[in-house]
């Protein structure tokens, strides 16, 4: 009885001296891997689904839960996602292998089945996503089995990789739905991302759950939350409380209305955003098919002061169509400076003068303040020229309705997102001005077609960079748009937060990285 009774006292000093420790060290990166990453969100999401996700609150929550065969890199460089290799055997003609550990967040193997049948849910004429054009130049998907799959164009295609970037749909879950527009799966998504849907309710907070079953790295962030908060002074008011981990600052919270020691709770990350603000001038009118008439509005307007006076300088003065730092950005074409004597000299070569003021009017939205400044500040810039410009504004949906879709402007002010593979046709070639066009102002112009169609046919960057710099030349030397600003990204980070590392393609590149205590 003793020898037992002293045999459980050793075996217990034992366990206790050897395995303790590696229990307490388990408890403790447990402790320290599970957290929450709590952000904030403005709108419900519509659809949870990528190839409907048409609203930013549903592309943002859609990235998470979803992926697509390749994706950009820190630097903006495509790789592979849940493609695992991938050869163009002709320009016509791309071959995928899959990765083979894949698996649907239920369980189920994800295999090339799924990719074919999302493209064809692309084309099915029940469905309205935004980017089915995109897919235009696909002729067809072959299956060669279920990790290899052979895609063909119907001619080469720049962007022949970067369309697969749209996150896939599982087949299984989907195969056998009357309407995918309507479906419950668009508020109860299945995907292969790094996190699944945990809750969500329309107009509550939104949980997303660490996916571990997932192919890639494993997040070490266990739970996001976002937070319903469609006010942004109540989702700055959280910010500073530190009810938030990381949100959007603007130039004016940054300068003038943060604590005293936010700085000490948080690191601030700024870089240029997606997307410029422009005036845009309607060709088809009589008044602005004269290029000097365009020249003298564009020299009559001071871009810098605008970004210093809207922005605190926390933005960049616009030079032309394409994102500053990628392939497509000319940066031989410099931002125009104010020069007012050679302003008034066009107007009256163009037929203008005090007596005979040359006259038009902009119209813009009311729910973005920053943008009705900015023409504001324009219409007190022209008076300097003597141009008599008006200014209207209107609620978005009958700002879009009754003037930019019917093409019923003089001038329109309005922003337009920027991305890493721009394409041109859109916004630039003729054939785009036309109902449900982007060609609002009626831009015509031979050399910047025929560029396009060229472009659209290769898949060498070399080639393509080229072509959309010219591309880009012509077009900010016809002046179609004003081109006036690109606004600053301003974030705020919790410093609680470890391995957060800023990149071309945005803050939360490399996520999975990140560990918050």
């Amino acid at each position: 009885m003793e020898y037992y009774s002293n045999f459980k006292t050793a075996k217990s000093f034992s366990f206790c001296r050897f395995f303790l420790p590696l229990i307490i060290y388990s408890v403790l990166t447990t402790t320290l891997y599970s957290s929450t990453l709590n952000l904030s969100i403005s709108s419900n999401p519509s659809r949870i689904n990528p190839i409907l996700a048409s609203d930013s609150s549903s592309s943002e929550i859609s990235g998470w839960i979803f992926n697509g065969l390749f994706k950009y890199d820190k630097d903006g460089k495509v790789v592979v996602d849940l493609a695992s290799s991938y050869k163009f055997i002709t320009p016509k003609h791309l071959k995928i292998k899959l990765r083979k550990n894949i698996k649907w967040s239920d369980g189920v193997q994800f295999t090339t089945n799924d990719i074919i049948f999302t493209f064809n849910t692309i084309y099915n004429p029940k469905i309205f996503t935004t980017i089915k054009g995109s897919f235009d130049k696909v002729e067809k998907l072959v299956k060669i089995d279920d990790y290899t799959l052979d895609i063909f164009y119907k001619e080469p295609y720049f962007k022949a990789l970067e369309i697969w970037m749209t996150g896939i749909l599982p087949k299984h879950l989907l195969k056998d739905e009357k309407d995918i527009m309507t479906s419950k799966f668009n508020k109860h998504p299945i995907g292969t991302g790094s996190y699944t849907l945990k809750e969500f309710k329309l107009s509550s907070d939104i949980i997303l759950k660490v996916n571990k079953n997932h192919f890639g790295k494993i997040p070490k962030i266990d739970i996001i939350k976002y937070k319903f908060i469609p006010d942004p002074t109540t989702s700055f008011t959280m910010l500073n409380q530190k009810r938030l981990d990381m949100g959007s600052l603007t130039p004016l919270q940054l300068n003038r209305q943060l604590k005293s020691d936010f700085k000490n709770n948080f690191s601030i990350y700024e870089s240029p955003s997606f997307g410029y603000t422009y005036m845009g001038l309607n060709l088809r009118k009589k008044k602005f098919k004269n290029k000097k008439i365009r020249e003298a509005i564009n020299l009559a307007i001071d871009k810098q002061q605008i970004v210093d006076i809207l922005f605190f300088s926390h933005a960049q003065a616009c030079s032309g169509p394409f994102l500053p730092n990628t392939f497509a950005f000319n940066d031989k074409i410099k931002v125009s400076k104010q020069n007012i004597k050679k302003s008034i000299k066009l107007l009256k070569e163009a037929g203008f003068n005090k007596n005979n003021p040359f006259k038009f009017t902009v119209v813009t939205n009311a729910n973005n303040s920053i943008r009705i400044n900015a023409t504001q500040i324009i219409q007190y810039q022209l008076q300097k020229v003597g141009i008599d410009m008006k200014i209207r504004v209107l609620e978005w949906q009958a700002f879009l309705n009754t003037i930019v879709f019917p093409r019923n402007f003089d001038a329109i002010v309005l922003g337009w997102g920027l991305s890493l593979m721009p394409d041109a046709r859109s916004i630039w070639h003729s054939s785009s001005d036309k109902k449900g066009g982007f060609n609002f102002v009626g831009y015509n112009n031979n050399i910047v077609d025929k560029n396009i169609e060229l472009a659209e046919k290769t898949t060498n960057i070399k080639i393509l960079g080229k072509l959309y710099k010219e591309i880009f030349k012509e077009i900010s030397n016809d002046l179609p748009y004003i081109f006036l600003y690109i606004p600053n990204s301003i974030t705020a980070i919790s410093k609680d937060i470890k391995n957060v590392s800023p990149s071309l393609i945005g803050i939360t590149h490399n996520q999975e990285d990140w560990i918050k205590p």
